[in-house]
């Protein structure tokens, strides 16, 4: 019995923590500034990972039937997934209203370097997949393979991004660029 609550006491916590911050991120939306986001011209690559993600749950990939009974992982996958919800939100809170969902261009566009984007110039995905990291740790290491997924868009939509600020800050962007890493600081 003691088990059971530990696996499903961290299982309820790693839920209402997604839980929490996605229905921060959805009123958080309502209050950027206008702008579009071409999805036809990225569809390609939106549907290639929307069909592996299928093909892997029809697999199993994501099936949670051996969830972790560690408590001492579940602790560390807690702290790893607040850790990385709490980065994502301190990202877009000093984002502000430049805010935007993945490869969107916005009317007015500013260009951020301070916070957390001192640290790394996307610390949203950085901490959405420190998240998913932990959310792995904490149930089980089959997530991974979300966090994998997840990992292989967000750094396409970080490239597509990029070269959309290098246009639009052609003398800003490319320092900031040399200075500060993609995703994980002082490595990529």
């Amino acid at each position: 019995m003691e088990d059971w609550v530990a696996v499903h006491g961290v299982e309820l916590v790693v839920v209402l923590g997604w839980a929490g911050f996605w229905i921060y991120w959805l009123v958080a939306a309502f209050s950027t500034k206008r702008g579009h986001v071409p999805w036809s011209q990225h569809l390609g690559a939106r549907a290639v990972l929307v069909v592996l993600a299928i093909l892997l749950l029809r697999a199993g990939a994501l099936r949670g039937g051996n969830l972790n009974s560690d408590p001492w992982r579940g602790g560390l996958g807690v702290f790893l997934l607040a850790l990385g919800l709490g980065f994502a939100v301190w990202a877009r809170r000093h984002i502000g209203r430049n805010w935007g969902s993945p490869m969107s261009k916005k009317d007015e566009p500013e260009l951020v370097t301070s916070g957390p984007y001192g640290l790394v110039r996307h610390p949203i995905y950085s901490g959405i997949l420190l998240a998913g990291v932990g959310t792995a740790v904490a149930l089980s290491w089959s997530w991974l393979v979300a966090v994998l997924l997840a990992g292989i868009y967000f750094v396409y939509s970080a490239i597509v991004e990029e070269r959309y600020l290098t246009r639009q800050f052609p003398e800003d962007y490319p320092n900031y660029q040399r200075s500060t890493k993609m995703l994980v600081p002082l490595i990529f």
